[in-house]
């Protein structure tokens, strides 16, 4: 499942962590977020697109199948995590995709300190994970407004006819 314009963005986090500080010694802004990213939709594209124009690089850390498990509903994730990274991995707005099986991503966002975290305007500021950790190094949060009717759960009702 890789091509010429996937290969080399899917990578670990220590190598990632390198290439953070690449950017970082480069005055590059880099720009993080995180989620599911199950059954890829028009408001995913708009949050990916639109949180790579706040910076230089955007990474998306994405759950692995198992945290994915732990958090939502039955039969999720519908792709498994390999599949999800490959298709945010396609997106040209995305610079690098990284897994992470924790609950939450402040492991991550300890390790690589991003200038700007991301989330869904669903979120109110003090609910998404990590602001916290990101504005106490100096980072900011960003939230982006949603797009009306489009979530991985409303596309899944939309599917199967009962929603």
């Amino acid at each position: 499942m890789h091509s010429r314009q996937t290969r080399g963005k899917l990578i670990g986090r220590d190598e990632l962590a390198k290439v953070v500080e690449r950017a970082r010694q480069q005055g590059e802004t880099v720009v993080f977020t995180n989620g599911c990213f199950d059954l890829l939709h028009p408001g995913h594209v708009h949050l990916l697109q639109t949180a790579r124009s706040f910076g230089d690089m955007l990474i998306v850390a994405i759950n692995t199948d198992a945290s994915v498990r732990a958090i939502k509903d039955e039969g999720r994730p519908i792709y498994d995590e390999m599949e999800r990274a490959y298709m945010l991995s396609a997106l040209a707005c995305v610079d690098h995709v990284v897994l992470f099986h924790e609950p939450t991503p402040i492991p991550l966002l300890n390790l690589l300190r991003p200038d700007i975290l991301v989330k869904g305007g669903h979120y109110g500021h003090e609910e998404v994970v990590g602001w916290d950790v990101v504005e106490g190094y100096g980072g900011r949060v960003e939230r982006v407004p949603v797009l009306d009717g489009m979530s991985t759960t409303g596309t899944i009702e939309r599917i199967t006819g009962t929603g």
